[in-house]
Parts: C-alpha cells; sequence; structure tokens
C-alpha cells in the first residue's frame, strides 16, 4: 500500500491585507450577493472573476423552483466569462456568500463540487495557478488555486 497525502495550504487574511486588485475582486463579490435570485434557499452567493483584460465579470446564485434548472454564482460568472470574452484567460476569483439573516457566512463558503469542476476548466485554460477569496464576514481565504479546492479533479476525457 501506498499513502499518498493531499494537503492544501490557505491564508487567512483580513480585507486590508489584500492588494487593490483583489479588494476590487472582493468588492464585485460582495455586491453581486445582492442580485442573488434565491427565494427558496435565501442564501445569496456572489462571484467575481478578474480576466485578463481587466475585465471584472460577476455572477450571482440564480435559485428556481425546479432545483436542477438554478445555477450556482461561480458557474453563472465563470459560464458568462467565456461566452462574453472567450480569448481572456483566468486570474482571480472571490465568492461570497450571504445567509439567511441576510449577513455574510460568519466563515468564508466555498464553491460546491460542480462550480469546482467547471472553474478548474478555465484555469486549464489560463495555463497557471487561478488563487481564489473566499469571502466570509470575519475573514477571507486565500487560495493559491482552483485545483488545491479539487485535488483529484476528472480532468481526462
Amino acid at each position: 500500500m501506498k499513502e499518498i497525502d493531499l494537503t492544501l495550504r490557505i491564508e487567512s487574511v483580513a480585507f486590508d491585507e489584500l492588494s487593490d486588485r483583489e479588494r476590487r475582486l472582493v468588492e464585485a463579490a460582495l455586491a453581486a450577493t445582492e442580485r442573488a435570485y434565491a427565494p427558496y434557499s435565501h442564501f445569496c452567493v456572489g462571484a467575481a472573476i478578474l480576466l485578463d483584460n481587466g475585465e471584472i465579470i460577476e455572477g450571482a446564485n440564480q435559485e428556481n423552483v425546479a432545483y436542477p434548472s438554478g445555477t450556482c454564482a461561480e458557474r453563472s460568472a465563470c459560464f458568462y466569462a467565456g461566452a462574453r470574452y472567450p480569448e481572456a484567460r483566468f486570474e482571480c476569483i472571490a465568492v461570497a456568500a450571504r445567509g439567511t439573516d441576510g449577513l455574510l457566512t460568519p466563515l468564508p463558503t466555498a464553491p460546491c463540487g460542480a462550480c469546482r469542476q467547471a472553474l478548474l476548466e478555465y484555469e486549464g485554460l489560463a495555463g497557471h495557478p487561478v488563487p481564489v477569496l473566499l469571502v466570509g464576514r470575519g475573514t477571507i481565504y486565500r487560495i493559491p488555486s482552483v485545483q488545491s479546492l479539487l485535488p483529484l479533479a476528472f480532468t481526462e476525457f
């Protein structure tokens, strides 16, 4: 038997420790939470993606009474980015969530598995690690890449 050790390095940072570029991205993700359509879960998620052309693309979760018909904020943003700017590459991603009380979640909320897989595809297109900022009420997690969130990813077909 061979044991494989998987580890994830996460930096826990305050807003004022972020670069200007990261702060703009976090603010965009926070603003996007206000545009979520979440009448069933009341869990409002916003995502913002910085592209190498300088554009910031925002997305918010969009629910539907037929739950599988909705989409998460992260996929909403990444699919729009791919459709609107197919030549652009991802530089950084920020995700924020507000709970049923309307406040930011106490701890940062990570993307679901489907979103991690979708974002990983765009990280591959970027050709470099794409940092992820997960925003919570008291802290921000800075993660070095999407791949870090999905270490045993499905990448071949």
